[in-house]
């Protein structure tokens, strides 16, 4: 600390009415909307830094970090600027102010900190064209729960003004401590630099056995992998933990230098964008293959060939193989989670393992709260994310290395683990379509139609005939979810048609860039002859998708002739 006190200036503002967090206490929006808009950001940090009880508050810590893209270092020296302001003690900053989600999440448990603030919009596009976004996770390391983000937003309507250091500088570049003197009587205010991956790295080592991963990935009988970081924030991670940790050459880690545009790409990891990783493993050259998003807590695992694992048989297949991880060993298996539109083949694993599964909206913040009642030890979503109760995030690297386990211990192919899977339980076919882009308010009638047509009483029992598919609808219900927990009631969280043969078809609306709406249309249909396993999902779902858009008329509303097939 040297020369004079830092000045603490508060300085006036008005609010903007479009700072509702998505969920998990999210705000993703064009990234121009945060670097035009006056005091866009400012406003949205401080309302976040309000949420806080000033008494928690003063001389707490919090955790940053960022997937690096474009504008993230700018926010980032807004947001350790007001952070000082407000009376934070100490802020934890990843170096060059890189930070995955689940490394968020891990530090925040590690040092019990206050809570974090995460600039990232996930696996939407990076670049001045793109997207950014800024996300607070609370004192469990995980997103904020919903009466949290009620909160953010009830501030972000009424500010009048913010509170900032704007002549405070740190080095995002240094590991170690740099410490300030304010014109506060908060003082001092310390900033630490600390390396991304190490502290991440340290629980890993907790739960997975290093010894037999290595084995598998070094050797003569070694298994080459490709994994492709889609110069996203896992870069540094994949390099460290795979590569230098574990032994992979260094040629099986891909697009590993995070960019602001992230190359240009769309860093989602499945079958539409990882294509560089698709025809890759399209060669035959590799056995296993993975990609991650932009911050680093989704992921996508191929086998050798390209073949594709979705991402609810992921969670399946993990879940049936947790014994092979020496955390589940010792700590035991007390339930699953999933979210509604998620498949159902994790409650056939559930059910051979005498454990309970919850059912929950979509949203991390819900499976936070069952994992710290002890009631979820492993939970998953079909949007290619998957964690357990080591966090209270999704985390792609973590999942990938329990596939790797699961390799290590059963000493076969991806490709054999899933028929094998398919094999005991058999299989699920599903598939996810998305309408993007669509005008909210044509959204809101679509769906708001949907409902009336589904909840009416003689709806039910109706028959769908498709070729010489015949489908009776057994249930429908608009999606409401009653916490366990605290009792807290979700409610609209979906549309379900669920039919005789327990085929299901789900419309759930998605806003959570707060600018245009998406209509996610998910199908499910359960074979369990094995000589069935092997046709394509959307030859199979091609029935149901039939009768969805014979009930929805979206293509006519909406004036599109398809979506983006998901999974």
């Amino acid at each position: 600390m040297e020369g004079s006190p830092i000045p603490v200036l508060t300085v006036p503002t008005a609010p903007y009415e479009d700072q509702r967090p998505a969920g998990g206490g999210g705000l993703r929006r064009p990234t121009g909307l945060f670097e035009g808009q006056r005091n866009y950001l400012p406003n949205f940090i401080q309302s976040v830094l309000s949420s806080i009880d000033l008494r928690d508050r003063q001389g707490c810590t919090m955790v940053v970090g960022s997937d690096g893209r474009y504008f993230s270092r700018t926010a980032t020296e807004i947001v350790v600027q007001m952070a000082a302001a407000n009376g934070i003690g100490r802020l934890i900053i990843g170096q060059n102010g890189i930070l995955s989600t689940p490394a968020v999440s891990c530090i925040i448990r590690k040092i019990k900190a206050a809570g974090g603030i995460i600039l990232t919009a996930s696996h939407c596009p990076g670049g001045p064209g793109g997207e950014f976004g800024v996300k607070f996770n609370v004192a469990n390391g995980g997103p904020a729960p919903d009466v949290v983000s009620d909160k953010i937003y009830q501030i972000s309507k009424t500010i009048e003004e913010y509170t900032i250091c704007p002549d405070l500088r740190i080095d995002l570049s240094r590991l170690g401590r740099q410490e300030f003197d304010l014109e506060n009587k908060f003082k001092p205010f310390r900033v630490e630099i600390v390396d991304p991956v190490d502290i991440y790295l340290n629980l890993l080592r907790t739960i997975f056995d290093f010894n037999a991963i290595k084995s598998l990935l070094t050797g003569p009988g070694q298994l080459k992998i490709r994994v492709d970081a889609m110069h996203g924030v896992m870069g540094p991670y994949v390099r460290k933990v795979l590569c230098d940790e574990l032994g992979a050459p260094a040629n099986s880690a891909i697009n590993c230098v995070p960019l602001e545009d992230f190359g240009g790409q769309h860093p989602d990891p499945n079958l539409t964008y990882a294509t560089t990783l698709l025809e890759a493993m399209k060669g035959g050259e590799y056995g296993f293959g993975a990609a991650f998003d932009a911050d680093g807590d989704r992921y996508m695992i191929l086998g050798q060939n390209g073949f594709f694992v979705s991402p609810s048989d992921s969670l399946a297949i993990i879940a049936a193989n947790l014994s092979c991880i020496p955390y589940f060993r010792q700590m035991g298996v007390r339930g699953f989670g999933r979210s509604m539109p998620t498949s159902t083949a994790l409650d056939r694993v559930a059910k051979s393992m005498k454990v309970p599964v919850y059912e929950t909206p979509a949203g991390w913040r819900f499976f936070s709260n069952l994992m710290d009642s002890g009631r979820c030890s492993l939970c998953g979503e079909e949007s290619f994310g998957t964690g357990s109760d080591h966090l209270r995030e999704k985390d792609g690297l973590w999942a990938v290395l329990v596939w790797l386990s699961i390799i290590a211990a059963r000493k076969q192919s991806v490709e054999e683990i899933v028929r094998d899977h398919w094999a005991k339980f058999g299989r699920h076919y599903y598939c996810r379509f998305d309408y993007e882009g669509l005008e909210p308010k044509t959204t809101y009638y679509i769906m708001r139609d949907l409902e009336a047509l589904l909840t009416d009483k003689s709806f039910i029992g109706q028959q769908f005939a498709v070729g010489s598919h015949v489908y009776s609808v057994a249930k429908t219900d608009s999606f409401e979810y009653v916490d366990p927990v605290d009792g807290t009631v979700t409610k609209k969280q979906g549309l379900r048609i669920i039919f005789s043969d327990a085929s299901r078809l789900i419309f759930r609306l998605s806003s959570s860039s707060g600018v245009r709406a998406t209509i996610r249309l998910y199908a499910e249909s359960y074979e369990r002859d094995p000589s069935g396993h092997d046709q394509e999902p959307q030859a199979v779902l091609s029935p149901l998708i039939a009768i969805a858009l014979k009930i929805s008329q979206i293509h006519e509303r909406t004036g599109r002739r398809g979506p983006t097939v998901i999974t």
